[in-house]
Order: C-alpha cells, then sequence, then structure tokens
C-alpha cells in the first residue's frame, strides 16, 4: 500500500521504456538498410539498356560473371575480361542493322560488305566511346529499377502494416520486438547468400574461360585477350587478321599525322616568334634613331596609369564534314590544345547517315574537345535529329535558329534543311535562300547584332549577307575550301572536310584527301574577324600550318549615277560548285 503523502497517479505511471524504444528504432534502421541493400542488388543485376555496335543496334544486360560478353547468335560468343568492380559484367545481344536503313538499296553484295567493314573498323578505332555510352545508360537504368524495387517494397510494408489494423499491429510488434535481431540478421544473410551465390557463379564462369585460349589475332589491339566461342573463331582465325591490320594501319597513320601536326605547329611558332623578334628589334632602333636624329631624348615609356588595356582575341577552331572518321580525334584535341582555342566551330555532318548507331562518332567528337572549350554545332545535311540529340547530350551547343552569346561573341545558326541519308528519303522544308532570309531577319532584329553564323551549306549567303547586318559566314558541305569572299554585304568561308572526304571513298582508314582545320581570332572590341590560319594534313600524314592571313574587309558596292548599286548582292554573288 502506497505511503499516505505518495500521489496515486505517480505511483501508477510506468517509467519511460527508453532500451525497448532504442532497440525499435535500431530494428527498423537495420531493416531499412536490408531493403536498400536488396533493392540495390536487384538495380544493378538486372540492368539493361538499348544502345549500338558497330553498324548494329545491341542490346546491354549487367551479368554476375565477371565477363563481358558478346553474344553473335549462331556465330558464337566473344568474350573478355570485364573492367567492373565486384565481379559484375555484361552480356551484349547483338540485334539487326536499323531496319529503317535502306543502305542496300541500289548497291551490290560487296559494296554492302564494304560498308559493314568500314562501320566496324571505326567502331574498332573508338571503341571507348561505345563503351561509356553503354556504361552510362546502364547506371541510369540501374538507378532507376532500385528506385522502383525501394518503392515497391516500402509500398507493400505500408499497405501491409494499415490492412493490420492497430490491434494486429500491436499484437505483431510485441511478437516481433524479442525477434527484432534475428529477422534482421535472416534477412542481411539472404543478401549476403546472393552476393556468395554471384560469387560462386563467376568461379564457375572463370574457370570456364580459362580453359579457352585467347584468340592471338586480337594481340596489340583494345580486344587483346578476348576468347572466341563457335563459328566465330574459326571466321576471325581466317579473316580476322586482314581487319586487324587495317585497324592498325589506320592507328599507325593517325598516330604519324598527330605527330606530324605537333612537329608543324611547333615549327610554325618558332618562325612566328623569329618574324616578330625581329620587328620588335627593327621598332627599337627606328625609336632610338628618332630622337637622336631630332637632337632630343628617347620618348619616355608609358606608365601603367597611361597604358590602355585591350582584351586578348577569342581563337575558334573550324571543324567541318567528320563524316564519322573518329581517326581524326586525337588531331582535333591536339590542334585545340596547342591553338588555345576556346571555341569549336562544327560546320555539321558529323555523322554520315545520322543513324541510332553512330552515337560512339559524336561521342568520340565531343571527348576529344578539351576540358573548358565550347563546341558549338549548325547540323548538316547527313545529321539527324536523333544524332543531333546525342551530340547535345556529349556537351555539345546545338544551334537552332536563334542568337547565343558564346565567351562574348554573338553566334547564329541552324540545322541543314535537307536530308540527305541512307535512312529517309530527301527532303527540304525551306529553300536556302529562304533560310538566309529568316537568319537575316532574326540578325537584324536582334539588338545586340551578331558577330557570325554558323551554317552549313553556303548556299545561304546572297541573301543572308545581303543586308549586312551578318559580318561572316562559316559554312562547310562543299568538301572543297574556298578563301574568305565577300558576298554581298559580308565575309563568306566555306571550310573544306576535315575527315578528307572524298566522293566515292570510305571515310575510315588512312586520308583519301587532304583534311582540313581551320582557326580564327575574332577581335571583342572591334567584334570583327582579325584573321584565319588553315591547317592541312595530308594523304601522306605529313602536316602543313599555313601563316595566319588577315580576314577581308567589306568593301562597299559601288553606286552608278543615280545612286543606286550596280548590282544586287543576289546577282554578285558567285555559287560554289556542288560537291
Amino acid at each position: 500500500m502506497p505511503a499516505p503523502d505518495a500521489d496515486p497517479r505517480t505511483a501508477a505511471s510506468p517509467a519511460p521504456d527508453r532500451p525497448g524504444r532504442r532497440r525499435r528504432w535500431l530494428g527498423r534502421a537495420l531493416l531499412a538498410v536490408v531493403a536498400l541493400l536488396a533493392s540495390l542488388v536487384f538495380g544493378v543485376t538486372t540492368a539493361t539498356a538499348e544502345s549500338s555496335l558497330g553498324p548494329h543496334e545491341a542490346r546491354y544486360d549487367v551479368t554476375t560473371d565477371a565477363t563481358v560478353t558478346i553474344d553473335l547468335g549462331p556465330f558464337g560468343t566473344l568474350q573478355i575480361d570485364s573492367p567492373l568492380p565486384l565481379g559484375l559484367g555484361a552480356r551484349v545481344t547483338v540485334e539487326e542493322i536499323p531496319a529503317d536503313v535502306d543502305a542496300l538499296h541500289g548497291i551490290d553484295t560487296l559494296q554492302a560488305l564494304t560498308g559493314d567493314l568500314n562501320s566496324y573498323l571505326q567502331f574498332f578505332t573508338g571503341p571507348q566511346a561505345t563503351i561509356e555510352d553503354a556504361a552510362r545508360a546502364l547506371v541510369v537504368d540501374a538507378l532507376w529499377r532500385t528506385l522502383a524495387a525501394l518503392v515497391v517494397l516500402v509500398a507493400a510494408w505500408t499497405a501491409g502494416w494499415w490492412l493490420l489494423g492497430p490491434a494486429r499491429r500491436e499484437e505483431l510488434a510485441g511478437w516481433l520486438a524479442p525477434r527484432t535481431a534475428q529477422l534482421t540478421a535472416g534477412g542481411l544473410a539472404v543478401v549476403l547468400v546472393g552476393t556468395l551465390v554471384t560469387a560462386s557463379e563467376r568461379g564457375e564462369a572463370a574457370e570456364r574461360t580459362a580453359s579457352q585460349t585467347a584468340s592471338a589475332v586480337f594481340d596489340g589491339t583494345p580486344l587483346e585477350g578476348a576468347r572466341i566461342t563457335g563459328r566465330l573463331g574459326g571466321i576471325v582465325d581466317t579473316y580476322g587478321g586482314l581487319v586487324v591490320k587495317a585497324f592498325q594501319d589506320n592507328e599507325e597513320f593517325y598516330d604519324r599525322a598527330d605527330g606530324a601536326l605537333v612537329a608543324a605547329w611547333a615549327g610554325w611558332e618558332e618562325r612566328r616568334d623569329a618574324v616578330e623578334a625581329d620587328a620588335a628589334g627593327e621598332e627599337d632602333a627606328d625609336a632610338d634613331a628618332a630622337p637622336a636624329a631630332a637632337g632630343g631624348s628617347p620618348t619616355p615609356t608609358p606608365t601603367p596609369e597611361e597604358s590602355t588595356e585591350e582584351e586578348e582575341p577569342l581563337t575558334l577552331l573550324v571543324i567541318s564534314d567528320l563524316h564519322c572518321n573518329v581517326g581524326m580525334a586525337p588531331l582535333i584535341t591536339s590542334l585545340a590544345e596547342m591553338s588555345g582555342a576556346e571555341v569549336v566551330l562544327d560546320a555539321g555532318d558529323t555523322t554520315m547517315n545520322g543513324t541510332s548507331v553512330e552515337q560512339y562518332c559524336v561521342t568520340t567528337f565531343a571527348r576529344a574537345i578539351p576540358s573548358g572549350v565550347d563546341l558549338v554545332t549548325a547540323p548538316g545535311n547527313h545529321d539527324s535529329a536523333e544524332t543531333t540529340a546525342q551530340y547535345a547530350r556529349a556537351g555539345a551547343t546545338v544551334l537552332d535558329g536563334g542568337v547565343i552569346d558564346v565567351r562574348g561573341m554573338r553566334i547564329l545558326g541552324d540545322k541543314d534543311p535537307k536530308a540527305t541519308r541512307l535512312i529517309t528519303t530527301q527532303t527540304q522544308d525551306e529553300s536556302y535562300a529562304e533560310v538566309g532570309e529568316r537568319l537575316s531577319e532574326v540578325a537584324c532584329e536582334d539588338p545586340d547584332g551578331v558577330d557570325l553564323v554558323l551554317f552549313h551549306n553556303p548556299r545561304t549567303a546572297p541573301a543572308l549577307l545581303a543586308d549586312g547586318c551578318v559580318p561572316a559566314l562559316v559554312s562547310g558541305h562543299m568538301h572543297t575550301r574556298t578563301d574568305p569572299e565577300q558576298i554581298g554585304e559580308g565575309i563568306r568561308y566555306t571550310s573544306s572536310s576535315t575527315a578528307g572526304a572524298q566522293e566515292n571513298e570510305p571515310r575510315i582508314g588512312p586520308l583519301k584527301g587532304t583534311a582540313e582545320m581551320t582557326l580564327l581570332r575574332w577581335d571583342p572590341t572591334s567584334r570583327r574577324i582579325l584573321d584565319w590560319q588553315l591547317v592541312e594534313i595530308g594523304t601522306d600524314a605529313g602536316a602543313v600550318v599555313h601563316d595566319p592571313v588577315r580576314w577581308p574587309a567589306v568593301v562597299p558596292e559601288p553606286e552608278d549615277e543615280v545612286g543606286a548599286p550596280s548590282a544586287t548582292p543576289t546577282e554578285a554573288a558567285t555559287e560554289p560548285a556542288a560537291p
């Protein structure tokens, strides 16, 4: 019986069960960890993605056998050790060449096989881009699957908890409370057993693959150590050497070309520095001689407060008509780094047919641009909405009919309205004159003005440059360079192919024609291009760096007696020949 002075309410209230509450929260936390781990294992091990492999569409599935297996159906498989951690691998199921590609129309079987070989070689030359694209897609899919599994587990738990009702929940909680640790340990055991089973599968796969001999055909290539099963082994042993030889010749050619470019640039810099030193010496001598002849003292050097600081010119690198020749990617990187280019202008036709399987092309070229350098592109008639979107995801800024500001330079451009690809009928929503008029109108109405237009086809020039609102147009398409020339009230420059593209010649392998890149220097103060500098890579893997040439100034059209121009810009313009 309680003491007389005791409060009955106080005596009847139990002390807080803090240890029990801590156990409940610990159990819930451990349960959440188990749910997260289970969801993560499910998401990663079931991830799948659609991407490309050479000219084929392909499905990528994550495996747990520490092997990358390329499944070629009845031909067999090609297996290489996986670079992924935790014993993860991938199975690549090669599917059909996209059904919308009618590349076989109008050509014979030999030409078709040659085209496929070129596509395989292009992939073989730059496999890193394909791997990067597939890995990114698998990671995204794994995260979504993990999130979905976690949502399902939480929803199932919540629904079950609600359906039980308060009384049943209380009864169940009382039963589970002393068993929380055991149940949590059981959940972790399930995850652990799954991991051990996976490890066992990896061990069995390793034992199977250890007995397979790596194909010597791939020695010295990115697929060195690959093991081949099925009929594919005989095919590779018989014909693989030819493909690998072509790959090695391709690698050797562009390695030599890159070395020649580096040497040519260094030689040009030495000549430039020597000329500048001679010019500076002559100026100093003239400055010293002038006061002496006049009987005076030398002119004092201006103080920092008196000197005016001018902005440094902006350097732009122009490339065009790459047509999926990924062998040129390292040379683009080298020239961009050596020249200090801050912007790369891609004048279009980055791909060959604008197919989804050419994603590795745009990814390779985007990765070739040094970090911190802006990449701007105007899609060409061989590009497509799909490959252009891939280029944008890889880091390119795609012009779409509006004005963009790139490091203070205002650039206008748009995609080519004509489609010249194997996957579609040739269409053209606008004529080039209509495109030129539309872009000229945009430039004239922009209060801040336009400094340069980037557009694939140079035939827009007469209408585009007629009003004087656009000072310069940079194009490609013709596969033949046209030096800067006045058209109407502006200057047009047509870049040749950076892939050395020639008619009826494959775009893979050593260059079939001279590849060209152009450097432009733009003055932020006058808002005009100062000069242009041509860089050429020859079919002999040699390189030539030309001296910069002053960019021409616009000369006003002569007027007749009544004050009207003697000829309209359109009439005065001379169109280049078609490629």
